[in-house]
Formats: C-alpha cells, sequence, structure tokens
C-alpha cells in the first residue's frame, strides 16, 4: 500500500525529531511491505521567514490532498515580538480549523521502564497510569471573539471570549464516549459549571450523549478539581474531556507525572479517518541542533497515524513495542534520564527504535 503524508519539520527541534521518525517510517515500510511517501512543507516561524505568513496556502493545499499530516513542533522566542496572527502557534490553530480537526487525542501512558521518572510517589502511581485526554481544539476561547477596548474601568482591557455551542459538545462528547468504549468505559467531564455558562451548557450536552452509552460511566468535575485529582490519583481516571484551554493545560499535566513531556504522542481528529499526528512537546529553541531531544514523542505519533488513519495495527503495534523494547534496555534521552541508564542523543534513539523493529 501507499500512502501520502504531509511532512511539517517545523522549528527548533521539530526538523530534528521529524528525522528520526521518517527514518523509523520508512523501515516500517520495508518490514511490512508499504510505501509511505512524504511532501515536506513550510509552516510555523521558518515558513514566516521564507514567506511572511506562517501559514501559506501553498502547504495547506498539500496538506489537504494527503492521507495524513505529520508535525514536528512550531515556535520560538525568534518570532515572539510579531502580531499574533502572525505568531508560529496562528499557523497550529490555521491548520486545525481549515482540516476541520475538531478533537485531539493526548494518550498518557506510564512506561514501567520509566517508573522512576514519575515525579509521584511509587504508592500513587501503583500499577502505572494510563489515561486519554480528549481535548476539544477548534472552539472555545482560542477561537472566540477577542480584542482590545480604550474605556475599560481601569484604562484599557483585552478580552477573549469563550462560546461553544451543541454541535461542537456534542462531537466532541461523542469522539470520547468511543474512546472510553475501547478502554475502561469511563468519561470524566472536566468544566467549570459552578462559575462559567459555556460549561454549563457543556455539561447539559454531555448529559444527553452519556444516555447513548449506557455502558459508559460519566462523572463531572470541575477544572480546578480536575488538575489537583491527576497527582493525587491519576489513577481514577479513563477517559478526561474537555474544553480547548482546559485540555491544553491538563494534558501538559498528565505528561508530565508520566515521566516527560518528550514521550507522549497526540492525534488531532475530524470526521473520517483523516488525521493530524504531532508530539505535545513545543519547539524547545534551547536545545535545537544539539542532539539532544527526545524523538519518541514523535515516532508514537506515527503509531497513532498506523493505527487510526491507515488502519494498521500491527504496524502501530511493532512501533510501540520496539519504543518499550529500547527503554527496557535502559537507553534514555536527557530529558528521561536516571540512575544506571544510557543517555543517548536523538540520532541515536531513533536508530535504536529503528533497528528493534527490524528484529
Amino acid at each position: 500500500m501507499k500512502y501520502n503524508i504531509a511532512l511539517i519539520p517545523g522549528d527548533g527541534i521539530g526538523p530534528e525529531v521529524i528525522r528520526e521518525t521518517v527514518k523509523v517510517l520508512n523501515t516500517v515500510g520495508e518490514t511490512f511491505g508499504h510505501q509511505f511517501e512524504f511532501e515536506e512543507v513550510l509552516v510555523g516561524g521558518c515558513a514566516y521567514d521564507a514567506t511572511g505568513h506562517p501559514l501559506p496556502q501553498s502547504s495547506l493545499e498539500v496538506c489537504k490532498r494527503s492521507d495524513a499530516v505529520l508535525l514536528g513542533a512550531v515556535g520560538g522566542n525568534k518570532w515572539d515580538t510579531l502580531p499574533g496572527n502572525l505568531r508560529p502557534e496562528a499557523a497550529l490553530l490555521g491548520l486545525r480549523e481549515a482540516l476541520g480537526l475538531y478533537g485531539n487525542l493526548r494518550p498518557a501512558v506510564l512506561h514501567q521502564a520509566l517508573k522512576n521518572a514519575c515525579p509521584l510517589k511509587p504508592e500513587i502511581v501503583g500499577g502505572g497510569i494510563d489515561i486519554c485526554v480528549v481535548r476539544e481544539l477548534i472552539g472555545g476561547i482560542y477561537f472566540g471573539e477577542r480584542g482590545r477596548r480604550k474605556d475599560g474601568k481601569m484604562g484599557e482591557e483585552a478580552f477573549d471570549t469563550e462560546a461553544y455551542s451543541v454541535g461542537e459538545v456534542e462531537r466532541i462528547g461523542r469522539l470520547a464516549f468511543e474512546m472510553a468504549l475501547k478502554r475502561d468505559k469511563k468519561v470524566t467531564s472536566v468544566d467549570k459549571a459552578n462559575v462559567l455558562e459555556s460549561s454549563r451548557l457543556w455539561r447539559s450536552v454531555m448529559l444527553e450523549v452519556a444516555k447513548d452509552y449506557p455502558e459508559v460511566t460519566l462523572e463531572h468535575m470541575y477544572v480546578d478539581n480536575a488538575a489537583m485529582q491527576l497527582v493525587r490519583n491519576p489513577n481514577q481516571f479513563d477517559v478526561i474531556v474537555t474544553t480547548n484551554m482546559f485540555g491544553d493545560i491538563l494534558s501538559d499535566e498528565a505528561s508530565m507525572i508520566t515521566g516527560s513531556i518528550g514521550m507522549l504522542p497526540s492525534a488531532s481528529l475530524g470526521e473520517g479517518s483523516f488525521g493530524l499526528y504531532e508530539p505535545i512537546h513545543g519547539s524547545a529553541p534551547d536545545i535545537a541542533g544539539q542532539d539532544k531531544a527526545n524523538p519518541i514523542a514523535t515516532i508514537l505519533s506515527t503509531a497513532m497515524m498506523l493505527r487510526i488513519s491507515f488502519d494498521l495495527e500491527a504496524e502501530a503495534k511493532a512501533i510501540e513495542d520496539a519504543v518499550t523494547s529500547v527503554l527496557e534496555k535502559g537507553y534514555r534521552t536527557i530529558d528521561i534520564m536516571g540512575n544506571e541508564v544510557k543517555i543517548v542523543g536523538t540520532t541515536e534513539m531513533g536508530s535504536l527504535i529503528q533497528e528493534a523493529i527490524k528484529r
């Protein structure tokens, strides 16, 4: 089979982790008899430098005609002084909206080989952590009306508006419940319904969606309590579904309790099988070009791509098993290093995973 993948290396460490991921994907193709065709495009700060815009129309068109999109990372302090609509991060919002990617899946799994990297006490972690955060991706405060006004009661004011419709909440709710059916059949809907009207709508719609999934348990939790409970007792969670901003924050917290933000993949999905796959970490410009970045989150993102967009379960599992094997042998990048381990760079970690797939 032949699959066309739009490749977005991006900024900072993005090109480095993408390079290793392509290497791993090509090995999967050789091993299982598939052909992966990559078309590289400019998105982010590098696109702004080259074209004057972080998301050129030509790059967007390549993404639209691909079978899936694989992204490294965008952004960096080099572009921090640009207007909001020209910053690299604006390209991510534009991609998600233009491609209709309304749901973000962020699995947070603690590998047993990394249990010492977890900042929580062993008695809290127990046998491990396995949570999936389902984040609404193209609504809420990140896409709401915003602006500034001069006549505020204490001078100039800035505002960002949180707004959700019934349809937006219903479709992300169904994505979360469908995910729960494949896991432990529990959904925790996180909101701030004691204060926000948008959260009260969110909660009422989740209750309606739950009626179609009687085998799934639904609970509600305020976002401040959810943030506390993630470090107090993470194993109470199975699937967490929440808004764009809350999901952004909680999924980063979930990543850190599993050892490192460099370990967690993500999938951004819309209707059908198309998706955009990326690590949840940023561009880390402070270590860019130093062979220090952890490529595992990006590599695991391709496992999600193979499983979700291409329906290649065996191939996805081969990548996940290879990562587990390399970690169990004690190989670590600096973000997950501990005692009595073998520290390797970005390139060597990619090669080790590549060789594990071949075996």
